[in-house]
């Protein structure tokens, strides 16, 4: 079983003025995998915020996968990329570069994502765009690579294994 952490970073949700569908989106496509919600929270648009929270739930060890929502545009207040490299050990682009491909079929502006990926200890760490309809459509592609990901990051498994994964 995966333990997963939400973080949704949004200014208008961490004053209570939006509420967090994109979060919802999240819980409900990861229920998927063989999973629990073990950390949520909604936080302000702040790079050092965005970057202790991360550190502080991969380093406590319970969380597996933080899946971050907002914040990976090209808004002024938008820095959950630069917040997430900046406490990673090391990004692993294939995730957002096949997220970016793939949704840009559906909308030319996915282009305009600035999200990473990466691993902090053993715990890998996903950011996504900060819409409901965003977050459904990135984690269709990324969502059967995850468990594998996971194993790999805890040595749990040292080789790639094509079986068992398709592109559904």
């Amino acid at each position: 079983m995966l333990n997963l952490g939400i973080l949704t970073i949004s200014d208008k949700g961490w004053q209570g003025q939006r509420d967090d569908d994109s979060g919802k989106a999240i819980r409900e496509s990861l229920s998927l995998l063989d999973s629990c919600v073990v950390k949520y929270e909604v936080i302000p648009d702040e790079m050092d915020v965005i970057a202790g929270k991360l550190a502080d739930w991969a380093d406590e060890g319970n969380v597996d996968v933080i899946v971050t929502t907002g914040g990976t545009g090209l808004g002024q207040r938008d820095v959950t990329p630069e917040a997430t490299l900046s406490i990673v050990d090391k990004v692993v682009p294939g995730f957002a570069e096949a997220m970016r491909a793939e949704t840009f079929s559906v909308t030319p502006f996915a282009i305009l994502s600035r999200a990473v990926v990466g691993v902090r200890g053993k715990c890998l760490i996903i950011n996504l765009p900060g819409s409901p309809k965003g977050v459904r459509e990135c984690l269709r592609v990324i969502l059967s690579v995850i468990p594998h990901a996971v194993a790999i990051i805890k040595g749990e498994v040292t080789e790639h294994i094509a079986q068992g994964v398709d592109r559904e």
